[in-house]
């Protein structure tokens, strides 16, 4: 498998520190306000390459944080009134819950901040005692100088004051650059006890302390993958990538990988323009299943421009996939066919081609249908085929809905309990053998743009295109 490392900007062959075992940690949202595209793009990107590896036969260990301690969650406790606890626990509902709407699964560990303050300084302490760290009336901040291989990973040589930290900057500091590991605060805001007083801990070290403490190895990288939106790359991977190397003598990570940008008809999706663009907000009007096959259609590495046109372009591309299942009704499943299993895994191998992949599927699709067109009773080219649809299944995430309930989707649920109950009254009719009722209600039924077949498993419907 290849995998395109931000550090080497290539790609490079993945081998794991340790046999059949991935070690991934992917940063999660800070919780004081609902998922955004942004966060669904990087989680759908990170499901996919956990699931293509775990196809590959390896034991993923994969470990998302929730960041719960942040200014920004601090002033969304002052205006609700609410606590910490309850605040971020309600954010973290409701991220997973929007989450699991695309079929993506929780992470084996979701270490939160709050619960890693003792080993968070615990890691400050030991980079103060190797001299990495030093203390100033405000907090306790790293000395970027110390470290020469500072911006070996985002290859930055030149001094980028902005968004280097997430807290205010000291004129005691040694070096504009040098970031916070632990802040004081005399104030009445949120603090916690430290050996250099009451305070917060700072942007970058809880990820260094969560895979020291429930990732690492003892090989010489300490994790194999570490993974997260391109926005992180500089300053919070950098910070991260520097304390950490300096701390253990190691590099953090063997690969690094970054996602893209999400944008709305070209523009960069941030909360300062406006135009942010909730997961909640998409899901209300999209089933969740759509918007992950939309949101995967594109390279990870790319960035995404989110359109509703393109969307509803891209659902008709999985529409046929439906149209396939549906066509193979009950059909049994045996093993999927060697050489597409084969091509899927390839294109995904390098470093998740997912153009190619799909290019694939289409492929499949098409002949699956003209196959069944030549040869409709041959029950084992059926069982193949379907099993080809649960080999995807199980790689993408997509294909995983009863395709006549697939075809409903949008429906109103007051407006599908009236056509079920008007289905039931044709059924009626016909063993009745009123046969111009029957017809008549499926007359009613074709003028609300609703399809009826008549099928061995009784009568299906869908909404017509």
């Amino acid at each position: 498998m290849l995998i395109y490392n931000s550090q080497s900007k290539q790609k490079e062959d993945f081998i794991p520190l340790e046999e059949n075992i991935v070690r991934i940690y992917v940063c999660g949202p800070t919780v004081y306000d609902d998922a955004h595209l942004g966060h669904a793009r990087s989680a759908l990107a990170f499901d996919l390459l956990r699931r293509v590896l775990k196809s590959d036969g390896f034991k993923v260990i994969f470990v998302k944080n929730f960041t719960d301690i942040d200014d920004k969650i601090i002033n969304k406790m002052q205006e609700s009134g609410e606590s910490l606890e309850t605040l971020t626990a309600q954010y973290i509902h409701s991220y997973k819950e929007d989450m699991h709407a695309l079929g993506i699964e929780d992470a084996d560990l979701e270490p939160k901040a709050t619960d890693n303050l003792g080993n968070i300084i615990f890691f400050i302490e030991d980079l103060i005692e190797k001299g990495y760290a030093y203390i100033i009336d405000d907090g306790v901040y790293f000395d970027v100088a110390k470290d020469t291989q500072y911006f070996s990973l985002s290859h930055r040589h030149t001094e980028d004051r902005q968004n280097q930290s997430r807290v205010s900057s000291s004129s005691q500091k040694k070096d504009p650059k040098d970031f916070a590991l632990w802040k004081i605060y005399h104030d009445n805001s949120l603090t916690f006890e430290s050996p250099w007083g009451k305070g917060r801990p700072g942007w970058h070290i809880e990820c260094s302390a969560m895979i020291k403490s429930h990732l690492a190895t003892d090989k010489k990288y300490q994790i194999d993958i570490h993974g997260g939106g391109a926005d992180l790359l500089f300053p919070h991977h950098e910070n991260e990538a520097c304390q950490s190397r300096c701390q253990s003598g190691h590099e953090l990570a063997r690969y690094w990988m970054h996602n893209g940008f999400v944008q709305i008809d070209g523009t960069k999706m941030s909360k300062s323009l406006g135009n942010s663009f909730f997961l909640k907000d998409a899901l209300k009007v999209y089933d969740g299943e759509v918007l992950r096959f939309y949101l995967l259609s594109t390279h990870y590495r790319t960035n995404f421009n989110f359109n509703e046109e393109d969307l509803l372009s891209s659902k008709k591309r999985l529409d046929k996939l439906y149209r396939l299942k549906k066509r193979l009704g009950t059909a049994k499943t045996s093993a999927p066919n060697k050489a597409f299993k084969a091509d899927i895994m390839e294109k995904l191998g390098d470093d998740l081609n997912i153009s190619a992949t799909l290019a694939i599927l289409d492929e499949m699709i098409a002949s699956s249908n003209e196959i069944l067109d030549q040869e409709p009773k041959n029950k084992a080219l059926k069982y193949e085929i379907n099993a080809n649809l649960s080999f995807v299944q199980d790689l993408l995430g997509i294909g995983v809905k009863d395709p006549f309930k697939y075809f409903q989707m949008g429906i109103p649920a007051d407006q599908i309990d009236k056509i079920e109950a008007l289905i039931k009254a044709r059924d009626e009719a016909k063993k009745a053998k009123d046969y111009a009722k029957s017809d008549a209600i499926r007359e009613s039924l074709l003028a609300q743009n609703i399809k009826i077949m008549d099928t061995p498993a009784g009568t299906q419907w869908e909404r017509g295109e």
